[in-house]
């Protein structure tokens, strides 16, 4: 099997990238207001509900479930979506999911498309393969406009242009659009209404002539077939009815068993995303109807390394991710790193988990990634589907250090270590020895505080790196347990 694409060219480790990143004052100002704005409207807007933890509860609940049966539902949205004149396909990696589309659109004769916002593209990189194939594909969503016209990448999964202030904008705009198509205004200004406009008529006339479309979704019903997306522009809304065909590219995790559990997902969502009650276009169809929407409908059901990541039972709750990016914009490592330093489509804390997973910990960046994070624990308390993050970085990090088993390719393998860990392997070895002993640790911890007068400014080796930037704690008079037995252990 082909290597997972993950959207992304190589990519240097992260602590590098993000080294890099933090040096860049204008990016850091940019990423603080942008994600200090957006959670503290999240924020206001989840304490609206007085049952946003039974709601949360109960999407973790809906999502746990339909992994356990993930097999059963795919097969049920396969014949459902079927039934109402749509086709399915099916992808076992990008390569196959590029493959599949990019035939799909030449079998119409066209040679452009209209896109909806789709991180399983950007997954893919199907821009890249459409291109490779004469076909032009140009984004809608005002965001990924902005990323495409300024040869960009994203690098957030909400606002893929979070990292670019309005005079950015505005200058990408007057240099680019023209070779894209319709030319910015001579007289642009840096007014957000004035470069929405510019945006809109530019796509104004893409929406009218294109004859073909490719979406993802944000979730699949099973019992229906029914696609759903929700975007903030109404860009999705003509992508989804006017073209002729529509090509929507879904990894498989996106599928729900009945309609009525969207009722949970359509109030978590807008609230953890854009912080809003309702979600402002949430557009929804069900195979073809004669006189209304495209007359040819494709789904394609993306694996991408997802079934490897199921296979994994600590790992795999990242598949319940939504895609809200709430976890993004309570991270510290994010908020000053940004997303680009993660080397995927998926930036942040869910990246961190994810990217890993689906690619594997062979490369350099995903061996660092499960180490981007502080471990604070603030993205598993704004997940609204109740992910875990911390807890399935530790693991990652686990198989980073000591290897061990997994599913790669749907084959169980043993993975080996990761270079550059044989310090830290051997630590953790002498720890858990001398945890094993506790007459040894008695000796260890008294012998400590005898010498504490001893104890270096900085550690040597492979502890450098660590007291660059730490102080080393003060070591205490006596053990702990000295003093307790001294102080109390004559209590009762």
């Amino acid at each position: 099997m082909t290597r997972t694409n993950l959207g992304m060219p190589s990519f240097p480790p992260f602590p590098e990238a993000a080294g890099e990143a933090v040096r860049d004052e204008v990016l850091r100002a940019n990423l603080r207001r942008a994600t200090h704005t957006i959670r503290d409207k999240r924020a206001r807007a989840v304490t609206e509900l007085a049952d946003w933890d039974r709601l949360r509860a109960a999407g973790k609940a809906v999502k746990d479930h339909t992994l356990r049966h993930l097999d059963h539902y795919l097969l049920q949205l396969e014949a459902s979506v079927t039934a109402a004149g749509g086709t399915v396909h099916w992808a076992a990696d990008a390569d196959e999911a590029n493959r599949i589309v990019t035939g799909l659109v030449l079998a119409t004769g066209e040679r452009e498309v209209v896109k909806v916002k789709s991180m399983a593209t950007q997954e893919i990189g199907l821009n890249e393969a459409l291109e490779a194939a004469g076909i032009a594909a140009y984004e809608t969503d005002l965001a990924e406009l902005i990323v495409q016209l300024g040869h960009d990448r994203p690098s957030h999964i909400l606002v893929p242009a979070i990292h670019r202030n309005r005079d950015e904008i505005r200058d990408i705009f007057r240099s680019e659009m023209a070779s894209w198509g319709r030319p910015a205004p001579e007289d642009l200004g840096d007014d957000p209404r004035e470069l929405a406009e510019a945006a809109r008529l530019h796509l104004r006339e893409k929406f009218l002539r294109a004859k073909v479309a490719v979406s993802g979704a944000n979730f699949m019903v099973a019992e229906t077939g029914t696609m759903v997306v929700l975007e903030s522009e109404g860009n999705g809304r003509m992508c989804l009815t006017l073209p002729e065909t529509l090509i929507s590219v879904v990894g498989i995790e996106k599928v729900v068993p009945a309609f009525r559990d969207l009722e949970v997902f359509l109030q978590t969502l807008p609230r953890s995303s854009t912080a809003e009650r309702m979600n402002p276009y949430t557009t929804m169809w069900t195979g073809t109807t004669d006189g209304d929407g495209p007359s040819a409908f494709h789904l394609v059901l993306l694996d991408n390394g997802r079934t490897d990541t199921l296979a994994d039972e600590t790992g795999r709750q990242a598949l319940r991710c939504i895609r809200c990016s709430a976890c993004l914009n309570v991270c510290p490592v994010y908020e000053r790193a940004g997303g680009h330093a993660y080397g995927s489509v998926y930036p942040g804390p869910i990246g961190a988990i994810l990217s890993p997973q689906l690619r594997g910990t062979g490369s350099d960046i995903d061996a660092t990634l499960p180490y981007a994070s502080t471990l604070c624990g603030a993205c598993y308390e704004v997940c609204p589907v109740a992910i875990d993050i911390p807890e399935v970085l530790v693991h990652l990090r686990e198989r980073v250090v000591q290897g061990g088993p997994a599913t790669r390719a749907g084959v169980r393998v043993r993975l080996r270590p990761a270079h550059g860990h044989t310090a830290e392997r051997a630590a953790m070895r002498a720890a858990r020895l001398l945890l094993d002993h506790p007459g040894a640790l008695r000796t260890a911890e008294r012998l400590l505080a005898r010498a504490r007068r001893l104890r270096p400014r900085r550690l040597p080796g492979p502890g450098r790196a660590w007291t660059d930037t730490r102080a080393l704690p003060d070591i205490p008079a006596e053990p702990f347990r000295d003093w307790w037995l001294r102080e109390r252990g004559n209590r009762h």
